[in-house]
């Protein structure tokens, strides 16, 4: 069955950020269920789900508490459209999600692409609803990444996501990254921070009138390869936006709902911003949703009897009951499992058991923040992701090298973690990158890379 699957996938879904033609000598894994943090094969193999399937699990795959909200809420309503009705999930997640952010209006897409689509729209559109209209460029960090749609990659700096598009993007100017990898002799990552916001400061000062907004991933840019900053740079970043007139839009798709080890990363420096993109997590991987959330002065510029001055944009699902109710039901158990402090304590065990990865000869910038994890490998491999992925897998562990050079090996693992899950996920990832390594030596000079 594993093998008809992987064939008749091939022939008939295209997946997603993959070169398919690496799918002849490398098929699609077969996944028959998940439970907890394992996904399983239809071999009966076992993998420890170390990326949370693309950082959107939290609290383990078939989560009784959610499964059984869904199940309810199937019994009472599917969907509705959200253009002149309204359902209890919707408000709910909406009230909740305003009196953890501050942001009390919330609109609703499908994904983290759509969210930063939205938020774009949105930013420019209250300049022109105040008649600013001239304010409808962005600006972003260098390496950042929003997503893959259109808008969205005008705003994301990663060559090998846009490159391809380039005659149809807009693109959006770029500032320094506060990467404390980065750090000059003798600077923390504090300064680093701090010199990356006089860039920032340099550019508003002479660009503010033209610029809508300023959008980042706050403490972690993960395509970039988890390249982590100061959250000094938050407060710096405000208070220029603040400053120069410019909305703060945050993009906590990947980091949001405790990765960074706040609920939301931006939390962490004491700021507000002006808008909050949110996904992944949002539902515990269950379904999908995304939202942004805004300030009453925002909301208040689009209040009007002109509809042309109301915010322009749909989905067909948006606010879905069911993606809703999951969200509902997903931070419900952020208050019963009392889940930032109890993850206080899972990343100390995780961070013992990876010690002998960090300490290993080839790993440069071991790093944390909250419940990610990362480690830049010193390799000559060009393929490097594709074999530590393949020997990871080998190991019974799903994790996937990342970066633009695609030698960050990182770890993002769902919230629920027993003491036996954690030693197999820190001594699979350590054997997959000794193994992957003896590749490397095994090959001709010429087929590695300087």
């Amino acid at each position: 069955m594993d093998n008809c699957l992987a064939s008749r996938s091939m022939r008939h879904v295209w997946h997603p950020c993959t070169q398919m033609k690496r799918h002849e000598a490398a098929p699609p894994v077969a996944i028959d269920h998940a439970s907890g943090p394992w996904l399983v094969d239809t071999q009966g193999r076992r993998y420890l789900d170390g990326i949370s399937s693309w950082w959107v699990n939290l609290f383990g795959h078939s989560h009784p508490h959610i499964r059984a909200a869904l199940a309810e809420q199937m019994q009472r309503l599917d969907h509705v459209m959200l253009a002149g009705f309204t359902h209890a999930p919707v408000v709910e997640l909406s009230e909740r999600l305003a009196g953890l952010t501050g942001l009390g209006h919330a609109f609703y897409g499908s994904d983290g692409a759509s969210a930063t689509e939205i938020a774009l729209k949105m930013s420019a559109h209250y300049w022109r609803n105040r008649g600013q209209p001239a304010k409808h460029r962005f600006v972003g960090l260098a390496g950042g990444y929003h997503g893959e749609t259109v808008g969205a990659l005008s705003v994301t700096d990663i060559a090998l996501f846009r490159d391809a598009y380039g005659p149809l993007v807009r693109l959006s100017a770029t500032v320094p990254s506060p990467d404390a990898r980065q750090a000059r002799p003798g600077e923390t990552a504090a300064d680093v921070a701090r010199r990356a916001a006089e860039g920032l400061e340099a550019w508003l000062q002479a660009h503010h009138t033209e610029t809508a907004a300023l959008i980042l991933e706050p403490l972690v840019q993960c395509a970039a390869g988890m390249a982590m900053h100061d959250a000094e740079y938050l407060r710096l970043a405000r208070a220029l936006c603040d400053r120069f007139e410019v909305h703060l839009v945050v993009d906590e798709i990947a980091v949001g709902f405790g990765r960074t080890g706040s609920l939301f990363a931006h939390q962490q420096a004491g700021i507000t911003p002006d808008f909050i993109c949110l996904s992944k997590g949002l539902t515990g991987g269950t379904l999908p949703l995304s939202a942004v959330l805004t300030t009453d002065a925002v909301y208040a510029a689009f209040y009007d009897d002109d509809a042309a001055r109301g915010f322009l944009h749909s989905h067909s699902y948006t606010g879905n009951p069911l993606a809703c109710r999951a969200a509902v039901a997903t931070l419900e158990l952020f208050e019963q499992l009392d889940t930032l402090a109890a993850n206080r304590q899972l990343a100390q065990r995780i961070s013992a058991a990876f010690a002998p990865l960090a300490a290993h000869p080839r790993v440069r910038h071991a790093r944390r923040q909250g419940m990610i994890w990362a480690w830049d490998i010193d390799t000559r491999l060009p393929d490097f992701s594709q074999r530590y992925h393949a020997a990871a897998l080998a190991h019974g562990l799903l994790l996937r090298p990342i970066g633009p050079m695609g030698r960050t090996l990182y770890c993002m693992p769902p919230y629920l973690l027993d003491d036996a899950a954690v030693a197999h996920l820190g001594r699979a990832a350590l054997a997959a990158l000794d193994d992957t390594l003896l590749q490397e030596a095994a090959l001709p000079a010429q087929e590695v890379q300087a």
